[in-house]
């Protein structure tokens, strides 16, 4: 009996030193890493998502300066160039670039969404061509012809960008995540938040949604209430 006894007191021993041994494992591995949400940091879908709201504000500016301008009223040339300047610097050659540099070859490696991927990559293009051409008529939009001419482009870009930006709020940015593990998202959050202000400055966004809403001041759209059906 007394042998059965000192048996299980060694098991026990044995069996607490082994747990005891294994708590810290174990509570690394309940412990959560840390991420850029975990943090409080931008994550890259996040970026991604408000960047595409600056190019539906740019948008804005393009329908209410179209409509008004179909409608007989003189407005200073200098908004629908600078509205473009921005299209121009911020959605093609910084937010699409992001795009097409890191976001889309994961897509065609993983062989998923390939023909949508294709698509947007080319209405990128076709959008970059309806800018400059807006940038080309802003500035000498003089004559009825000129005028209707920069008013379609305007409403091309509207036509193009809104269908494609709803596609990838609702598809690719939700299917980015499951392309890639936590690490790997993480390290391309990083990845975009070191190119933006490479190429954007710091607190780049930050200006130029700033540079966008003065716009809307100008053209009479920040006050987004006047949107709100009258009962």
């Amino acid at each position: 009996m007394a042998h059965v006894l000192y048996a299980r007191r060694r098991w026990l021993i044995g069996t607490t030193s082994a747990l005891l041994l294994a708590t810290p494992a174990l509570a690394q591995q309940a412990t959560p890493s840390k991420t850029k949400a975990t943090e409080g940091g931008i994550t890259a879908t996040e970026r991604l998502m408000r960047d595409s709201g600056v190019l539906l504000r740019i948008l804005s500016i393009y329908d209410a300066g179209g409509r008004r301008l179909g409608g007989g009223e003189d407005i200073e040339p200098a908004i629908f160039t600078q509205a473009a300047e921005a299209m121009r610097d911020f959605v093609h050659a910084y937010h699409e670039k992001q795009e097409e540099e890191h976001v889309f070859p994961r897509f065609k490696k993983a062989g998923r969404m390939v023909e949508l991927i294709d698509v947007m990559q080319a209405q990128h293009s076709a959008g970059q061509k309806l800018t400059e051409r807006i940038l080309e008529l802003a500035p000498k939009s003089a004559t009825k012809a000129e005028r209707q001419a920069m008013i379609e482009a305007m409403q091309a870009s509207s036509v193009l960008y809104r269908p494609h930006v709803a596609r990838e709020l609702t598809d690719v940015w939700p299917t980015l995540r499951t392309l890639v593990t936590p690490n790997e998202f993480d390290e391309l959050s990083a990845t975009l938040e070191k190119d933006e202000v490479e190429k954007l400055g710091k607190d780049g966004f930050e200006k130029m949604a700033k540079k966008v809403e003065a716009l809307e001041k100008r053209i009479g759209i920040n006050d987004i209430s006047q949107f709100t059906p009258k009962s």
